[in-house]
């Protein structure tokens, strides 16, 4: 199987990843591509597979240098976003893309346009891969599935190009933000690792948010409202109270590069009970621990005009692995240096979210994070360049070799 292929074939598992399940894998569909994906890295005959009950999966590429080389992993995971359906994945090849509207469905008239989506013009001229536009593609992140199983099999069928052990992983449920909650890295074995896990070709990323939701909830009194004057209290009322207190400049859709924001992503509630869902990010350390105290303190300012109807629980999600890498910036160097080497200009830039790396990299394997190609992830437009792809294959191979030729 090619590398196009292997694609094709993943992104027909269903693997959307449910965050209400309180399982892991949260879905069935993921440990049946665990499996699939299992069975092909037998059939490859790699070493050390191990496909646990929680949906981790590992394999080897033994070393082919006589001398020794660090051990260099590379980690891509197999759920899609909960955002959008990835049943019945239907992708469409567009061979050599002219720059013009593609209709994803006729019948439905979903346009996949690049007056909308500009970014398309760069790839003018490239095979792209596309939905029917009725679910999402599943790039994210089944091409970094694809990419890394694929550089394996480059490495086997070019026996003269040398590499150390090369770990490779496939985890469920990162969409939810629970993908490296139970890696075993002791059992991975890497000295580092890359997630194969970005966007545009060139991403290299190694700082991203900090991270922590917010659920504030505002109890309140409910009589009947012929009769309600000094006795009700709306609780959604005081909660919207609260929402407006919050700069509206600083929420996403007023931020970019490295400003923070507070995001309001849910807002559930009765007379009697509100319920306010945030997630606040920032990637300064001190700003992230001040957006929090600020969230606590305008729960204070309402209990203090209504005593003891709000309440709030933080917890934090992530942190910025830049404390982690910095240490061992040549990993970063690496990388760049093996985007190079496959005429890929290296993107350095702070990721506006969160991957698994972030976890892994607090947890003893520093993990930056590079591209693999898709685009306009998520959604119904999402689409990846067959060339994106080839080249993020060969930068992993890249890699490799930089770090066996480099190995004293």
């Amino acid at each position: 199987m090619n590398l196009v292929d292997r694609f094709l074939k993943y992104v027909k598992f269903d693997t959307q990843s449910d965050e209400l399940t309180n399982l892991t894998p949260s879905t069935p569909g993921q440990m049946v591509f665990a499996e699939q994906l299992r069975k092909e890295l037998k059939d490859m005959g790699l070493s050390d597979i191990s496909l646990d009950d929680n949906g981790y999966l590992m394999a080897t590429l033994p070393s082919n240098c006589d001398k020794e080389v660090p051990t260099v992993g590379f980690i891509a995971h197999l759920d899609t976003a909960p955002d959008m359906s990835g049943h019945n994945v239907k992708p469409r090849v567009v061979s050599n893309y002219d720059g013009s509207k593609i209709v994803l469905n006729e019948k439905e008239n979903i346009v996949l346009d690049p007056a909308q989506f500009p970014e398309l013009k760069d790839f003018v001229g490239q095979d792209l891969i596309v939905t029917d536009g009725t679910t999402l593609l599943g790039a994210d992140d089944k091409a970094g599935v694809a990419e890394i199983i694929s550089a394996v099999e480059y490495f086997q069928e070019h026996p003269e190009l040398k590499h150390g052990d090369i770990r490779i992983a496939f985890n469920p449920d990162e969409e939810i933000g629970k993908g490296a909650h139970l890696f075993d890295v002791k059992k991975f074995g890497a000295k580092w690792a890359y997630t194969m896990d970005g966007g545009y070709p060139g991403e290299l990323e190694y700082e991203n948010f900090n991270a922590a939701s917010a659920k504030v909830t505002f109890t309140g009194l409910n009589v009947h409202p012929g009769a309600a004057k000094h006795k009700m209290l709306n609780s959604i009322r005081v909660a919207t109270q609260f929402a407006v207190m919050i700069p509206r400049w600083e929420t996403p859709e007023h931020t970019e590069g490295y400003e923070g924001f507070y995001h309001l992503i849910s807002f559930e509630g009765t007379v009697e009970k509100t319920v306010l869902t945030y997630i606040v990010r920032d990637h300064d350390r001190a700003r992230f621990e001040s957006r929090k105290r600020e969230l606590e303190h305008l729960c204070h300012k309402i209990n203090c005009e209504f005593p003891g109807c709000a309440s709030i629980e933080i917890k934090d999600q992530y942190y910025n692995m830049r404390e982690k890498i910095e240490p061992v910036m040549h990993i970063v160097e690496v990388a760049e240096k093996a985007m190079k080497n496959t005429g890929v200009t290296p993107i350095i830039q702070p990721i506006r979210g969160g991957t698994d790396g972030a976890q892994l990299s607090f947890k003893g394997l520093p993990c930056p994070n590079i591209y693999a190609g898709g685009m306009n992830m998520h959604g119904r437009f999402e689409y990846v360049s067959t060339a994106a792809m080839e080249k993020a294959m060969l930068t992993i191979v890249e890699i490799c070799k930089i770090v066996a030729d480099e190995a004293k």
